[in-house]
Formats: C-alpha cells, sequence, structure tokens
C-alpha cells in the first residue's frame, strides 16, 4: 500500500513501506511539524488582479503555507487577494508587511468560506483559524478569551487608555448621558469609515473603507430635512479626476439658490472663465458669457429656440449687426418645420456661390412692397415661348405647303397653318435668338395641329437645331431631333396639342447670343393620320439660369 498524505503535507507511510528511505521520510515529516508549530515564511503578494496562492507540498518542505507564522510583503498598487488551500485545517499568525493603504484579504482558494480582511492601514498581526469544511473552507480571525470583549459594569472613566478596535454597543453618549451617535449593525459587514486627522494646513478626513472596491458614503437626513455642508465653497471628486454631480436615481437633479441671489456657473474658480448665470428677478435673463474672445458653443446637431406654443425671435443683444454663418466649408440653409413641407433659402458655400430660393411644391418666390401688393419673383428655370406657324417657313426642298389662312365661320376664330402632307416627309424652318438667360442646354416642345377630316389617326412632328455664332457659318447641319406623335380626335377641326418631346441636343456648341435655327417635320413613316395635319405652332421649352438678361 502506497503513503497518503494530510491536509498539511504530511507523509502517512503504510506498514511495510518505505524500506531504507523511512528515517529520510520520517525527518522530513518531523521538519513539517516544526515548520508548522513555528516555522516562518515570507511571501511576496502579486501586484495584480490574479491571487497570490499559498501552497502545500505532499512530504516536501517547500509549501509556502506549511510554516506557522506568514509575513506578507511587497508593493501594491490596488486591493489584493492571497489564498489558502481548500480543506486545509490549522491556525496561522499573519503579518502584513506590504506596502501601500490597499486592503488584503485571506480566504480559501475556491468555495464561498468566510474571509478576513487587512484594512488599508492594519500593518498588524492577525490570528487566524481555517476550518477545513470540504468545498468551502473558512477563514476565520481568532480573538482573545471567550468573547475578545472587555466589559466594565456600573460607570467608569477611562483616562489615558488605549482601546484598539475596541467593541461599541448601540450607541455613543455624550458628557450629560444624551445620545450623541447611534451604532448599527450591519451581518457580515465588509465596508466602514476610516477616520484620519491632519497636520498642519490639513483637514480632517472621513473615507470609506473595506473588502469592496468602490464604495460610496451616505449621508441620510431624516424625513425633509436637508443635508447642510456649510463651507463658502464645497468641493466634488479628489485632486486628480474629473468630478460628476449626480441625482441618486431617475429624478431630476435641482441645483439652486437658498436666497434672493443669482446662480452662477463656472470654472477654475472663476478664473479665466465664461460664465453662465441664471438671474434672480422676475422674467429673469439667463446669459452665457463666454471668456475673453471666446465662443457661445451648442453642440447639438439641432437647437430649438422658444416655447412649444409661442413664436420665437432670434435678435442681436444690441444695435450690432446679426450675422448667422456656419463654422466651415458647407451651406447654410433656412427652412420651416425642420425641412418638411417647407422652401429654403440656400446660400451655398463656395467662390461665386449662389443663393437658391426653392419653394415647396408648387409655391413661388414673393416680392412685397411698401403697398402690401405681393407678386411673384422670376427665378431661374423652366421657361416656354410660342412659334406661331405664321413665324415659320417651308424649306426650299421637300417643303410643306405655305401659311394657309382658313375661316370656319364668320366671326369666329379662323385658322393659320402650315400643311404637311400624309404621303411624303414635308419640313418647315424658323429662327430664334434666345434670352441671354438660356442655359444654353436642351430643349423641348409640344406641336399644335389640327385636320379637316373625321380621321382618328396620329400624326408625329420631329424638331431639330443648331447654333450659329457671330461670324460663324449658317451652313451647318441640325442635331438629332425629337419627336411627339398625337392622335387626332375624329373631329374635324379639332386643336390637338401633343405630349411635351424627349430632350433635344442643339447642334453647333450654343453659346450667348447666338442665333439658333430649327428644322421641323412631319414623319409621315411614323404616324397614320390620312390627311393633311395642320400645324398652328409649337410651344418651345427651355431653361434659364439667371433671372434676367443683365
Amino acid at each position: 500500500m502506497a503513503s497518503t498524505y494530510t491536509t498539511l503535507g504530511i507523509e502517512l507511510q503504510a506498514t511495510g513501506e518505505n524500506a531504507g528511505t523511512w528515517g529520510t521520510k520520517t525527518n522530513t515529516n518531523l521538519s513539517l511539524i516544526e515548520q508548522l508549530t513555528g516555522g516562518y515564511n515570507s511571501q511576496a503578494v502579486t501586484d495584480s488582479g490574479t491571487p497570490t496562492a499559498l501552497t502545500i507540498a505532499d512530504g516536501a518542505l517547500t509549501g509556502t503555507a506549511q510554516q506557522r507564522v506568514i509575513e506578507l510583503t511587497g508593493s501594491i498598487s490596488g486591493s489584493r487577494v492571497v489564498t489558502f488551500p481548500l480543506l486545509t485545517e490549522n491556525f496561522y499568525i499573519i503579518k502584513n508587511s506590504t506596502s501601500g493603504s490597499q486592503t488584503v484579504q485571506i480566504k480559501a482558494v475556491s468555495g464561498s468560506g468566510a474571509t478576513v480582511t487587512f484594512a488599508t492601514t492594519d500593518k498588524g498581526y492577525k490570528l487566524i483559524y481555517l476550518d477545513g469544511v470540504a468545498t468551502n473552507t473558512g477563514v476565520f480571525e481568532a480573538t482573545v478569551g471567550a468573547t475578545g470583549d472587555v466589559t466594565l459594569t456600573g460607570t467608569q472613566t477611562l483616562t489615558n487608555k488605549t482601546l484598539t478596535s475596541p467593541k461599541i454597543g448601540t450607541s455613543i453618549l455624550d458628557t450629560n448621558g444624551n445620545e450623541l451617535a447611534l451604532l448599527t449593525a450591519t451581518g457580515s459587514a465588509v465596508n466602514e469609515f476610516t477616520i484620519a486627522n491632519a497636520a498642519t494646513s490639513g483637514g480632517p478626513t472621513l473615507s470609506s473603507t473595506g473588502g469592496d472596491t468602490n464604495i460610496d458614503i451616505n449621508i441620510t437626513p431624516k424625513g425633509t430635512g436637508d443635508v447642510v455642508l456649510a463651507g463658502d465653497t464645497v468641493k466634488v471628486g479628489d485632486s486628480g479626476a474629473a468630478a460628476t454631480l449626480t441625482s441618486n436615481g431617475a429624478g431630476a437633479l435641482t441645483v439652486t439658490t437658498g436666497g434672493a441671489a443669482d446662480l452662477v456657473l463656472s470654472t477654475n474658480s472663476g478664473t479665466d472663465s465664461g460664465t453662465i448665470t441664471i438671474t434672480d428677478a422676475a422674467n429673469n435673463d439667463i446669459t452665457l458669457t463666454p471668456n475673453g474672445t471666446g465662443d457661445v458653443v451648442l453642440s447639438a446637431d439641432t437647437v430649438k429656440v422658444g416655447d412649444s406654443a409661442a413664436a420665437a425671435v432670434l435678435t442681436s443683444n444690441g444695435a450690432g449687426t446679426l450675422t448667422v454663418t456656419t463654422g466651415g466649408a458647407s451651406d447654410l440653409i433656412l427652412n420651416t418645420n425642420s425641412g418638411t413641407n417647407s422652401g429654403n433659402i440656400t446660400i451655398t458655400d463656395a467662390a461665386n456661390g449662389d443663393i437658391t430660393l426653392s419653394p415647396n411644391g408648387t409655391g413661388v418666390v414673393k416680392g412685397v412692397d411698401g403697398g402690401d401688393n405681393t407678386a411673384a419673383i422670376k427665378i431661374a428655370g423652366k421657361e416656354s415661348i410660342w412659334i406661331p406657324a405664321v413665324a415659320m417657313y417651308p424649306t426650299t426642298t421637300n417643303g410643306c405647303a405655305d401659311l394657309e389662312q382658313t375661316e370656319l365661320t364668320a366671326g369666329q376664330p379662323e385658322l393659320k397653318t402650315l400643311d404637311f402632307d400624309k404621303d411624303s416627309d414635308e419640313f418647315a424652318q424658323f429662327a430664334i435668338a434666345f434670352p441671354k438667360s438660356w442655359n444654353e442646354g436642351t430643349v423641348t416642345f409640344q406641336p399644335f395641329f389640327t385636320a379637316n377630316t373625321t380621321n382618328t389617326g396620329s400624326a408625329k412632328f420631329i424638331l431639330a437645331g443648331v447654333a450659329v455664332a457671330n461670324d460663324g457659318p449658317i451652313d451647318a447641319a441640325f442635331g438629332t431631333g425629337q419627336g411627339t406623335a398625337i392622335g387626332f380626335s375624329g373631329t374635324a377641326n379639332d386643336l390637338m396639342v401633343g405630349n411635351e418631346s424627349s430632350a433635344i441636343t442643339i447642334a453647333g456648341s450654343p453659346a450667348a447670343g447666338e442665333q439658333v435655327f430649327f428644322n421641323i417635320f412631319r414623319d409621315v413613316s411614323a404616324d397614320n393620320l390620312t390627311a393633311d395635319a395642320k400645324l398652328l405652332g409649337i410651344k418651345l421649352f427651355f431653361t434659364t439660369d439667371a433671372a434676367n438678361d443683365a
């Protein structure tokens, strides 16, 4: 049978085993017992979040938890944990010699048993006991005597006595026997107050300390009582980190003055600081005052002015000009209703940038004179002009019929038309000097025609153009034409208006001030009206990029 080992590493030799080594093993066991009863070990505490694990070596003297006295050493920068092996049943004297104001907790390596903690300022000794309970070993601090208490009966006066960790009941009384402070115990408490005095120029300190990493200090008034901080200046946070003042829960945080005084918010104790001033008065102002040449910056993407029910006014604070500008290379847009169903004024960011007035939907840009008369302001965009048949002329080659005037009924509208034959393509031309405001882009057109027939076929007209510059040759080819077909009603002499054509590209690279010649013809291969198509004229559409020809 092989040897076994106790939880403290002592070897229990089986009968008849270890011939020739029995004496060595026995001496090792005796040395282990000597260490466990009076040995010393210096153990450096690891300065990391990983616990420092004390060990027990079976049948060897190398374990770090096999000495009666264990001194914890090393410089630590945070709360640390030192663990004993599970199932260890023994008592130890632990000396905390770590540097730094940090807690050191003693516990079993696993399980949820009790623990013992050195406070941040506790650099003394502790007598601890491990109960060896399976899976849940507890670590307990041993006390002196049955309870560790010193009990005095009757009224006693202690003079020049040092009380080390005294146990006080539920209250502390003043010299008159009245309650000065009440004490309430919390089961399994690990956090507490630490009160520290101070040298010259320093103030005493009330701190939260204990086993937890981050610990609040709770000050709770009774009923509707207040927490009163009597200093003229109250400082929040430590000296090196940012501080936050927040409400303790979901309620609003209200900061107010206690009387008829303004509330002023500033930085750096008011030195080189802008301010926010809430003035104490009926109908009081809120004043935002930057420091020096600093600005008032509203960092939200949307800034709202006024309440939700009344009109709002943005004005300069005095006789100076109010300037609204963007902070970088971006456009400035003015609109209403958060941009929904709103026209807008856009000031474009660019050299020679435009100012664009864009009405919503079918709205117009209007001007108002001193007599409250309003009128739409002409803006650049799509325009149209009427080109009657009387302004056109048949071409020499394959031209349509000459201009014809037709009386339908005396005293009623008469027709002046160019008649286009049903059997072959026939042509007519006209010329236009577009206004300077024309953008020299594409154009479109709508033909207007009639027929003296009951036929219900369609007629298709095609329009093409070419631009001719000053001193340029007029003998130039037309561009590619675009057309639109119009179905006839079947009633003689009805007016038929065609759909707007596709965009027509003017040949000759048109520029401002040029004359544009147009060629229009009936494309009989693409229509089926079995009669002359009598053209009354066309509506020509073009686009302007200026409000006038200045």
